[in-house]
């Protein structure tokens, strides 16, 4: 049975990505997110996208919002690191060879030094990614480092939004935002600033 509110790519494949979120990366109760603010919930979305049974699914849900001419994935390590690397395996058996990179947290002082961490040319066209958001900040801070690297963020995507404010955000810094779930097709409102 397919839920009206749920984005229309490939429902099967969001209603069990839905019910493995529910089953394994939500927890209720008293958490404070890392905004500071309190929730009655959590979300600890590398449950789903580190299992070998949702793996696939996490994967083609993304790669289904890749824009056509992307072409590397990656953002702040760690959020980013398990869907970035996944998707991007899965889009070469489906023809699309998307380059894959992490974004560190600080810049590396040794070695080649920099902030990014794998395949990123000059001039790629990436899809920033994070497994889930609130207010979008990581995402941000990866596509700055993504642009001071000379490459072009050309999407934002989370596996779950929970905020509900990311859009209005990544427009402001000219950048479009999808997400493949968010926090009321799990059940719960968006948490908002």
């Amino acid at each position: 049975m397919s839920d009206p509110a749920l984005p229309t790519l490939g429902n099967e494949r969001l209603e069990f990505l839905r019910d493995h979120l529910l089953a394994h990366a939500v927890r209720r109760g008293s958490f404070v997110l890392k905004s500071g603010k309190p929730s009655t919930w959590f979300i600890d979305a590398k449950q789903t996208a580190c299992r070998p049974e949702a793996m696939l699914a996490v994967a083609e849900a993304v790669l289904d919002l890749v824009p056509a001419g992307a072409t590397a994935i990656g953002g702040l390590t760690m959020g980013a690191d398990p869907i970035a690397f996944v998707t991007a395996a899965v889009a070469t058996s489906h023809g699309r060879p998307l380059k894959a990179f992490s974004v560190r947290k600080e810049t590396k002082d040794h070695g080649a030094g920099g902030r990014i961490a794998g395949a990123l040319d000059r001039g790629d066209k990436v899809v920033i990614t994070e497994d889930a958001v609130t207010r979008g900040t990581s995402l941000l801070e990866a596509a700055r480092a993504v642009r001071e690297a000379g490459a072009e963020p050309v999407l934002l995507v989370a596996l779950v939004d929970r905020g509900g404010s990311v859009t209005a955000m990544a427009a402001a810094e000219s950048l479009a935002f999808r997400a493949v779930l968010s926090a009321p097709d799990l059940g719960f409102p968006f948490e908002g600033d």
